[in-house]
Formats: structure tokens, C-alpha cells, sequence
């Protein structure tokens, strides 16, 4: 059973997708924990799941790398198997980066390497792609350039406003993310490998 540990930043979309496939018996991963580096709504996911959680704010700390160095203290209280940053808002530190990875995944509502950033659902229809995406992809030490593991596409209908195509990329990120968990699990997905790529 992979044990996962889910970072957020807002409402927990992702993170309620992973509870409630793990209310599944045959799947095989399960949430330890749950962090933020805020009191997100998403929390009471958690509360209602019974998973335990915990909030590093970063304004707490002197520096970004004691905030960092806290975090990473809270994460491997757990000893998880997977860290998830499933709408974690936040560029990590190096050191919880070079400590997690490659068992540190994100997703990302783009098919990188296109459209990087927090902004990405805004940049690709600034651009005026007619498809856009999903990516799951391992954390590196840059902003969302780490190794893909699994990608969706998503078309671009005329008229879409931002809110529009990022609800319905959420619809697809909720169903890759709970895919690609289950593929690590099963090991059709060999995080070194990926990262060695």
C-alpha cells in the first residue's frame, strides 16, 4: 500500500479525489496526511476523511529556507512513500526538493513544457491554443520542468472564459492524478526511472 502525503494551497480538488478512490478497497494508496501553507478551505477534506493534517505558514518563519526546513520536518514525520503537491501554491526550497524527489509529484493545468507557472490556463488562452492540458510530472529544482509522467489533453472551445476551461481542466487533472497514483502503486510508473530521463 503507497502511502501519500498531499500538499495544498485552496480547495482540495485533487486531494478529495485521492480520498475518495482510497475509500476503495482494491486501490492500492492511501492518504497519511495532508499539509498547507495556509488554513485552506481544502482542510476539511481531510477533517472528514480523518486524515490528520498540519500548516506551515510561511510568514512564520525568518526566512524561506527555515520555512522550508520546517515543512520538510513535517513531511517526514510521516515517512510517506509519495509526496502529492496536488494545488500546493508554492515554489519549494531546494533542500525539501533534493530530499523528496523523485518521490515528489505535482500536477499542472498545461501540457508542459508549454505554459509554466501559475498562470497557465490564462497564458494558454492569451495564446490562443485550441488544445491545452494536464500534466503530472515529478518536481525538480525548476518551476514545473520536471520529468513528465503522464499528460492529457484538453481542447479549447470557443469563448472560453479562464474559468470555464480550468473547471473542466480539473475535471481531467482529478482523474489523471488519481491514474498516475495508482500507476506508481501498481509500479507501471518507475519514479527513477522517470526521473532519469
Amino acid at each position: 500500500m503507497l502511502s501519500l502525503l498531499v500538499l495544498i494551497s485552496g480547495g482540495g480538488s485533487n486531494l478529495r479525489a485521492l480520498l475518495d478512490a482510497a475509500t476503495d478497497a482494491e486501490y492500492p494508496a492511501r492518504v497519511i496526511a495532508v499539509g498547507s501553507d495556509t488554513d485552506a478551505p481544502g482542510l476539511a477534506h481531510a477533517e472528514e476523511y480523518g486524515v490528520p493534517s498540519f500548516t506551515v505558514v510561511p510568514t512564520a518563519f525568518e526566512s524561506r529556507e527555515a520555512w522550508g526546513a520546517e515543512l520538510l520536518a513535517q513531511i517526514e514525520r510521516w515517512s510517506p512513500d509519495l509526496v502529492v503537491c496536488a494545488g500546493f501554491m508554492r515554489i519549494l526550497p531546494p533542500v525539501v526538493v533534493a530530499t523528496l524527489t523523485p518521490r515528489i509529484i505535482n500536477t499542472h493545468p498545461a501540457l508542459l513544457p508549454a505554459f509554466p507557472g501559475a498562470h497557465a490556463v490564462r497564458d494558454a488562452l492569451a495564446a490562443g491554443v485550441d488544445t491545452t492540458g494536464v500534466t503530472v510530472h515529478v518536481i525538480d529544482e525548476g518551476v514545473d520542468t520536471g520529468p513528465v509522467i503522464v499528460q492529457q489533453s484538453v481542447a479549447v472551445e470557443p469563448g472560453d472564459t479562464e474559468h470555464e476551461l480550468h473547471e473542466r481542466i480539473k475535471t481531467v487533472e482529478r482523474a489523471l492524478l488519481v491514474q498516475a497514483v495508482l500507476d506508481i502503486a501498481n509500479g507501471h510508473v518507475d519514479l527513477e526511472e522517470t526521473a532519469a530521463r
